[in-house]
């Protein structure tokens, strides 16, 4: 899949798997847009980590990016848009799908390209790496409940961080922040953390991710196999196809965003 990242400087190849692995159901999803906002062209992807069920996810997938282009300062004010969609999403779905016999969540990782500008959000544990200039640049931070941040948010709000097998939220969600999880959403928002990053020629890929691919895969390792693949789409691929192997236990998710400079 090819867009124009503007008409002068070069375009972007989009790639993406979706596995299922070991987990009984499927509860990731992803989507990709690549659409023209008043004449602008304008990127969008996203990964989506669903748990409690895959309402949330497939929620977000339908939903979230129509949402933020909806927003009137998305052009102007592209981080002010991406927080309000994400906070109004967040609404929408504890309205549609939260109910007392069912609690659906998920994760939400998203970046957004305008221009030369790139956009990525993150809620909760979905990892966005960028490789430039051949290293492993990290553009999200996990929101773990352990996070010293993170628990001191959540303890201020009148929450407990517990062990049980991992760090949670009430003893009970693993990630400090989540679409959904109406009975925890006093603790476990969906504001999310935004980095913005300049497209240059040192930019070369980007990958976003579920955490079943994170749970086995190094940074550094993911950004050293894409330059051994011919293309996005095939290193995709092969990265979720290495998670499995390397017996992730996890839904794994990968899409993977290649620029290219004109010389």
């Amino acid at each position: 899949m090819i867009a124009p990242i503007d008409g002068e400087d070069g375009k972007v190849t989009c790639g993406y798997s979706s596995y299922i692995g070991r987990r009984p159901t499927m509860e990731d999803c992803y989507a990709v847009k690549l659409t023209k906002v008043d004449g602008q062209p304008v990127n969008l992807f996203g990964v989506f980590d669903g748990h409690g069920g895959n309402l949330a996810a497939e929620y977000l997938k339908d939903s979230l990016f129509n949402n933020l282009m909806k927003q009137p300062e998305f052009l102007t004010d592209t981080k002010l848009a991406i927080s309000k969609a994400f906070l109004e999403t967040d609404g929408d779905i504890l309205e549609t799908i939260s109910s007392s016999f069912r609690d659906d969540g998920s994760t939400a990782l998203a970046a957004v390209l305008i221009g030369k500008c790139l956009y990525v959000a993150n809620v909760g544990d979905s990892r966005a790496v960028a490789s430039k200039a051949g290293k492993a640049v990290p553009l999200s931070k996990d929101h773990k409940p352990n996070r010293k941040d993170e628990r001191k948010r959540i303890e201020d709000a009148g929450g407990v961080v517990i062990w049980d097998d991992t760090w949670r939220v009430g003893g009970i969600l693993a990630m400090s922040r989540a679409f959904g999880n109406r009975m925890l959403k006093e603790y476990v928002i969906a504001e999310p953390d935004i980095q913005e990053e300049e497209v240059n020629s040192d930019l070369e890929y980007l990958i976003l991710a579920t955490d079943g691919l994170w749970d086995v895969v190094r940074n550094e390792d993911a950004v050293a196999l894409l330059k051994a693949e011919d293309g996005a789409q095939a290193a995709a691929v092969k990265l979720t196809e290495i998670a499995y192997s390397r017996q992730s236990a996890d839904n794994i998710t990968c899409v993977i965003v290649q620029f290219h400079h004109n010389k």
